[in-house]
């Protein structure tokens, strides 16, 4: 636990009793502050006065009263839609509203560092997509060069329950919208922003505020190095911003299929091969063509971001290099589960959207497709120039037939469940040929969540191995 400091005899409230709420909480009265704490959930709150908590119903003016700030859980709307009820009355009061974020940034060095010889290290991910590997490849990499590192943030384990720093230690943070949109302190030394795709604009009132709330990680701690993808105008926009002209290396630009050659720092992939250029020159390539856990443009990409990030940390490139050659992948992220007479079987579960599915699809040839489930606004009609490789679609879900009726003359049949889906796939899937589950929709018809689709698939495919 990183206790939280400059709270001490100080009344704080936290709003949200998920994991980070209570683990915000308990940060907090480590660090000497008297917290009470509020959820929307009777059954929640409940639990909370059985574990010892101080819950104080904030829906009312008079619990308010000494009250010096509000954290709340990232998953809490501030401000679009419209702000929570108890947001709200926090701005009517004038009560400061912080999240764990921001609380970690300004807690995580301690004196004891004064006695560290190597000071520790942040690294912090956003974007839209492929976070996540990213975050894990990173703390794969460090963890594989025998660099002491933590994981956590949006992915893992939520930033106030890490450890406390060891001497050299990096911490790599994944961190979402949701996160980086409200925190008042956000001071990573390496910062990455992988892309940018419409994704939760509710949330933040339209593309501008999405994109806007990824840019506070950069605009506001101004990180010692930024690793920004350049392959969609905003991150051209970002990194400009933060360069003081084509040769400032404190700035890496990142691509998926651009040629970078006239930046300070660069890192790119193309063609299966990466590629690291300095003020115009190439000074290390990696060939990514058999690098198992990281397949497609999309993953390249990832593999730039993370090369670049470990490289800024002093890593040679060989020894990145071997690391990607041992990582696995995420559950659910182009995830090979099985490979079955001569049949590759893919679980990319976590593509929800359209965005995300393009990218799985583009990186595997002759491809049996399983998607579907609730679709999102817009359908999969974006999807028609990357079907090319699609031999045939299993269609499931509540989306199903919307689908079939979105995919041209790709051939489909409704399958309905993922037991059915998979059971014609593996009856039809020949020798060199893909089953992939790339859904392009949400998993609520059928299954809690993303993850709960993937394993369902994985099982299902691991009991058709001999």
């Amino acid at each position: 636990m990183i206790p939280v400091q400059g709270v001490e005899n100080q009344t704080i409230a936290v709003l949200g009793l998920g994991r980070s709420g209570r683990a915000t909480a308990a940060a907090l009265a480590e660090g000497g502050a008297h917290v009470v704490v509020w959820d929307d959930g009777a059954d929640t709150r409940a639990q909370a006065q059985a574990d010892g908590m101080t819950v104080l119903d904030l829906t009312r003016d008079a619990s308010w009263e000494g009250v010096s700030a509000l954290i709340t859980s990232p998953g809490i709307p501030h401000l679009y839609p419209k702000p929570h009820p108890v947001i709200a009355k926090a701005y009517e009061l004038g009560v400061p509203v912080d999240n764990d974020i921001g609380l970690f940034f300004r807690s995580f060095a301690t004196r004891d560092w004064d006695q560290f010889d190597t000071t520790p290290r942040v690294i912090a991910i956003t974007g839209s997509n492929g976070k996540s590997t990213t975050t894990a490849l990173i703390h794969h990499i460090l963890r594989e060069s025998g660099r002491p590192t933590q994981i956590g943030g949006n992915i893992g384990t939520g930033v106030l329950s890490l450890d406390p720093a060891h001497d050299g230690e990096v911490v790599v943070l994944e961190l979402s919208s949701y996160q980086t949109d409200l925190a008042r302190a956000l001071t990573p030394d390496i910062a990455v922003f992988t892309n940018l795709s419409p994704d939760h604009l509710d949330r933040h009132g339209g593309p501008g505020g999405y994109f806007a709330a990824k840019r506070r990680l950069f605009a506001e701690g101004g990180p010692d190095r930024a690793v920004i993808g350049v392959d969609e105008a905003e991150g051209r926009y970002l990194a400009d911003q933060l360069s003081m002209g084509p040769a400032d290396d404190r700035v890496i630009r990142i691509s998926s299929g651009q040629k970078l050659e006239r930046f300070g720092w660069s890192v790119f992939a193309r063609k299966g091969f990466l590629s690291e250029y300095r003020k115009g020159r190439q000074v290390a390539s990696i060939d990514l063509r058999e690098v198992t856990g990281l397949p497609g443009e999309h993953n390249h990409q990832n593999a730039a971001a993370a090369y670049a990030a470990t490289r800024s940390l002093g890593l040679a490139p060989r020894e990145i290099e071997r690391a990607f050659h041992s990582f696995q992948g995420l559950p659910h992220r182009s995830q090979t589960v099985a490979e079955i007479d001569g049949v590759r079987w893919v679980n990319d579960s976590k593509a929800t959207n359209v965005d995300a599915a393009a990218k799985a699809l583009t990186a595997f040839q002759r491809i049996r497709w399983i998607a579907g489930g609730m679709g999102k606004d817009g359908g999969i009609e974006a999807l028609a120039p990357h079907l090319g490789q699609v031999v045939k679609a299993y269609l499931i879900g509540h989306s199903a037939r919307d689908f079939a009726l979105q995919i041209g003359q790709t051939p489909y049949e409704i399958s309905e469940t993922m037991e059915q889906a998979v059971a014609r796939a593996a009856a039809e899937a020949q020798p060199g040929e893909t089953v992939l589950l790339a859904p392009a929709a949400a998993s609520f018809d059928q299954y809690p969540n993303f993850e709960k689709r993937g394993e369902h698939f994985t099982l299902l495919v691991k009991a058709l191995t001999p």
